[in-house]
């Protein structure tokens, strides 16, 4: 079993395994811009004949057109392409298995933003058990079909992360800590309450959702994608579902909990590098004002440049109007129908213009490798 930690490890270790798979590759995407592991991917099915099977969400936030010409460019060079039902809020899994032998379960998706600017981490094991129950999950996700949970440590929502994640809680003893952009389940927030009743030291880093008392913290220096939970330094959950209702009952999320020593041993290594001493929140604080002062100096020059641009625009739909008008006659000037029309065409352009200035900016910014 090894551990895979982002953004110190990038792509390497997932194209390394695409590269190394004799037979078949089977991975689940919930979000994907990487295109290097694109490449990969349709090396491995046009130049060395593996089978791969692409299981694909059926939507995301924001990315659906983008998932669709994925799916496009994946069968025009050969891979096989499922897409998962939508019976579901998100299928926000993400694991890539190699040749029926070698699985990858990652907190992260196959995109810039995660891999190379966000802390993630991933699991590569030859676990059997884990291995036949990807394998059976992958099936019944590309087929639409019920999956049944078979181990508690392979951590699928909704099936049986409620009960296998509380369990992991109710069972430490002296520290819990957490990685998760946002703790927010009732229940799972009363195990952490009690455990700090009982003694047990809980530091979080990431959100935790109304009134409390929990030693939290946002992670300072990288973007936070991770979920993952450490317990007394003996066991660890890493996976794609947060401590969240809808996470936990909702959606498709996958994650294990693992005892590695070793692997434990280098997650707490991380934590504690990222966990802010006291007397840095001020520091950290004043880096965050910069950031924010900055981001509203942009969008004070963008304003300026939008209504400069807005003038000849103007100008544009006004010889537009006057044209229509010329061509179908003064009267429809007093149809409200038509006037309601033109001004829906009118936002309809503004807005696609927007968008498309928005989506280009965001792959300048991953293809110059930065943020988004």
């Amino acid at each position: 079993m090894k551990l895979i930690i982002q953004p110190d490890d990038g792509a390497a270790p997932l194209i390394a395994a695409i590269k190394s798979a004799k037979k078949s590759v089977e991975i689940a995407i919930f979000r994907f811009d990487h295109k290097a592991i694109e490449s990969a991917l349709k090396a491995a099915a046009a130049e060395r004949n593996v089978k791969v099977t692409a299981l694909i969400a059926s939507v995301n936030r924001g990315g659906e057109k983008t998932l669709r010409k994925l799916e496009t460019r994946f069968l025009e060079t050969g891979i096989t392409v499922a897409r998962t039902a939508d019976d579901l809020v998100r299928y926000h899994d993400k694991f890539l298995l190699i040749d029926r032998r070698v699985l990858y379960v990652l907190s992260f998706n196959f995109i810039h933003l995660d891999i190379e600017h966000s802390r993630g981490f991933g699991i590569i094991t030859e676990d059997h058990k884990w291995v036949h129950e990807a394998a059976k999950l992958f099936e019944a996700d590309s087929t639409r079909s019920p999956y049944e949970a078979g181990h508690d440590s392979f951590v699928v929502s909704p099936t049986n992360s409620r009960k296998a994640l509380g369990d992991l809680l109710k069972g430490a003893k002296k520290h819990i800590l957490i990685y998760d952009p946002k703790i927010a389940d009732k229940e799972m927030l009363h195990i952490l309450q009690e455990r700090a009743k009982a003694g047990v030291e809980i530091r979080i880093i990431g959100k935790v959702a109304g009134r409390n008392s929990f030693n939290a913290q946002k992670l300072a220096g990288s973007r936070l994608h991770t979920r993952t939970i450490i317990c007394d330094g003996t066991h660890a959950f890493i996976g794609s579902q947060s401590l969240r209702t809808a996470e936990l009952d909702a959606r498709r999320e996958l994650g294990v909990i693992i005892e590695d020593a070793k692997i434990v041993k280098k997650l707490i290594e991380v934590f504690e590098s990222d966990w802010t001493p006291k007397g840095a929140d001020k520091e950290v604080s004043t880096k965050e004002r910069d950031k924010e002062a900055a981001a509203e100096k942009q969008a004070e020059i963008a304003v300026e440049v939008f209504e400069q641009q807005l003038d000849p625009l103007a100008a544009t739909v006004k010889n537009a109007v006057r044209k229509a008008v010329s061509k179908a006659g003064e009267e429809v000037l007093h149809d409200k129908d038509v006037k309601d029309t033109m001004k829906k065409v009118v936002k309809k352009a503004v807005k696609e213009a927007v968008k498309e200035a928005t989506e280009e900016v965001h792959e300048a910014a991953h293809h110059n490798e930065t943020p988004s």
